[in-house]
């Protein structure tokens, strides 16, 4: 199997390039972040907060967490229901990002992305790809830009939804995520050393796509 890692902060459009790169190979595209809010989702229904880890291992125990895929699309299922429509909230972002360093849940979520990836050619995405799910991988990728330009195109997503937004706020979250997935014991975000570095701050998606595929091309033929 050929495995593609693209590590990032969040907002970097990581998930943007994967799923292209995905679609141009023909491979799956696994969006590991998620699965992450994911559990994030359940933990704010059960009013449990981050700093209880008795709570937090309860929700895990009595989780049922997978993927599927449709029509070439990563549908996340907890409990056996779909979730892709209601964890894309800045609640259950923060959420995600405050409980992600938690071994118990990263071991069980790490233990899940292998087994995908051993069965099917995969891009996948997230913040210890490179580093910690796939240290082999064929080519991995740290996408990055700058915290201003995150925070304007969060900005400028949720105000084409039609919802009220403060870009200082969003650039708070922002630099906040940051620090959080930077500084957290386990699998902190690092750049892997054999990663290539992809600043998107002013590329076009199709600049992205060409440049990757172009990268990958060099990987799998040495």
């Amino acid at each position: 199997m050929i495995n593609v890692a693209i590590d990032g902060p969040a907002g970097a459009g990581k998930s943007t390039v994967a799923r292209a790169a995905a679609k141009e190979l023909g491979f799956i595209y696994v969006d590991t972040g998620a699965l992450y809010r994911a559990i994030g989702l359940k933990l704010i229904r059960k009013g449990i907060t981050c700093e209880d880890t008795a709570g937090v291992e309860g929700v895990l125990a009595s989780t049922e967490l997978d993927i599927r895929f449709e029509n070439g699309e990563q549908v996340v299922l907890l409990n056996g229901t779909n979730v892709n429509g209601v964890i894309r909230t800045e609640e259950v972002g923060n959420m995600a990002s405050k409980t992600s360093p938690r071994q118990v849940l990263r071991a069980r979520l790490v233990q899940l992305q292998q087994k995908l990836a051993a069965s099917e050619d995969c891009v996948m995405d997230g913040r210890d790809i490179g580093n910690a799910v796939f240290p082999d991988a064929e080519l991995k990728i740290f996408v990055v830009a700058s915290a201003e330009i995150r925070a304007q195109r969060r900005y400028d997503e949720l105000k084409a939804k039609g919802q009220e937004a403060s870009f200082e706020e969003i650039l708070a979250n922002v630099k906040e995520r940051d620090y959080i997935d930077q500084n957290r014991e386990v699998s902190p975000l690092r750049q892997a050393e054999d990663a290539l570095l992809l600043d998107n701050s002013n590329l076009t998606i199709e600049e992205q796509k060409q440049w990757l595929a172009a990268e990958f091309q060099k990987a799998i033929n040495g």
